[in-house]
């Protein structure tokens, strides 16, 4: 019949999803869409409960929804709200949109669903979503945090960021990012850009920046790529942060180490030098530069002894008043005590050793000259004697009683200067 045929038409001309069902909720007809959203062919349809197109966990429910409607039928069109699920033949459930309308047939009533996929729809709101809560969590952020394109003009300018280069988002905004660099590192933009064009990103990027007011302050920068869909890199997000508080330690702790008297070294794992202080310079006569990256052990005259203790700080933690000797390039020897301590990272991990050797020359020379003045003082002869029974000092009595020069009397024999050297 010409009027069927035309009828047919219409539905497989429809974009949507046409689904025909009786007062029973038996499938009537299918068109082509409907088959290509729900994976059946229409024979397999036909017939069939509606309810076989319903997640298995809603067909209850949607059993009464339909008795419901046919209660009263009216038309419904699609966006009116309803967040409604079928379900594929594959079992995958496919979010959808559904308008109903019926229509009385020489046959009966017939409802006819219209239904669209709205996966991709959902997909979009959902990415939509996450940019809003992305976009909210950037905006107040209380790191500075702002957004370019891949030539450097700013699209995005936090609160934070306002507060930190005095700009507003305004006045920033479709600006080129190097206006917050200084002229002479004005090139460093660019540096990192092409870094990022290549998908990979910049961290800890230590360097300075300029305010709107021309003052410059250090920053350490994070720049990452932004990506589209299909993965293209499309842009970059920088986080700067001010790190001159940071900076201003680190150089008051500086200035501390530098005017320490004693030698002040930071020492690797390996045992190598990383850092030291100028007192550490002025002892082994070797520049600060030349000091690091060689071993600790190689400043004393007794490398071995040097290590061992070394290595007993990992072992204990610490070590306190080990006495070692220093060797100046010059070959000239200064005497210390050597104490350190492990170095650790907030997580406990060790990072190295901090060891400070403290110049004891001055202290020995005067224990020296003490035991020399209480030996002169004495009326009765004093010797100091080797475990060999040589004499290696002698004081004023002992020459009075000898006749003996003290060069003479040192490295002789002890038991020579008795009547019974036995």
């Amino acid at each position: 019949m010409p009027e069927q045929t035309t009828f047919e038409g219409l539905l497989e001309a429809v974009p949507d999803a046409l689904i025909g069902v009786d007062p029973s909720g038996a499938i009537r007809f299918v068109n082509h869409q409907a088959e290509l959203l729900f994976g059946y062919d229409r024979t397999e349809l036909v017939g069939q409960p509606l309810e076989i197109l319903v997640p298995e966990s809603l067909r209850t429910s949607h059993v009464a929804h339909r008795h419901t409607y046919l209660s009263a039928p009216l038309a419904r069109s699609m966006g009116s709200g309803l967040e409604l699920t079928g379900r594929h033949r594959d079992g995958t459930e496919i979010p959808v949109d559904i308008s109903l309308s019926h229509l009385n047939t020489a046959d009966g009533l017939l409802v006819i669903a219209s239904v669209r996929d709205m996966t991709e729809r959902k997909r979009a709101q959902e990415a939509q979503l996450r940019v809003e809560r992305l976009s909210a969590i950037v905006e107040f952020s209380g790191e500075a945090i702002f957004s370019s394109t891949l030539d450097g003009i700013i699209t995005e300018f936090n609160r934070a960021a306002e507060n930190t280069f005095g700009y507003t988002q305004d006045e920033i905004v479709g600006m080129s990012r190097s206006l917050l660099s200084p002229k002479d590192r004005a090139d460093e933009a660019s540096g990192m850009l092409a870094t990022i064009r290549t998908g990979q990103p910049v961290m800890g990027f230590e360097t300075i920046r300029v305010r709107k007011d021309g003052t410059e302050f250090p920053v350490s920068l994070t720049v990452s790529p932004i990506f589209d869909r299909d993965g293209t890199v499309v842009g970059a997000s920088t986080i700067t942060r001010d790190v001159t508080s940071q900076k201003q330690a680190f150089e008051a702790a500086r200035s501390m180490i530098e005017s320490s008297l004693d030698s002040l070294v930071a020492i690797s794992p390996e045992g190598m030098i990383t850092d030291a202080n100028d007192a550490t310079v002025k002892v082994t006569g070797i520049p600060r530069e030349e000091l690091i990256g060689t071993a600790f052990s190689d400043c004393f005259t007794e490398p071995e002894k040097a290590n061992a203790i070394y290595q007993l700080v990992f072992e204990q933690g610490m070590a306190v008043d080990y006495p070692l000797t220093m060797r100046h390039r010059d070959g000239s020897l200064t005497d210390v005590l050597y104490n350190a301590a492990v170095q650790r990272d907030s997580g406990g991990n060790v990072l190295g050793v901090y060891a400070a050797a403290r110049d004891v020359t001055k202290q020995r020379q005067a224990g020296a000259q003490y035991t020399r003045s209480l030996l002169e003082a004495a009326l009765d002869p004093l010797v100091t004697i080797s475990p060999e029974g040589m004499i290696t000092d002698v004081n004023e009595a002992t020459i009075k009683a000898t006749g003996v020069p003290r060069g003479e009397l040192i490295g002789t024999d002890f038991s020579d200067y008795f009547t019974e050297p036995d």
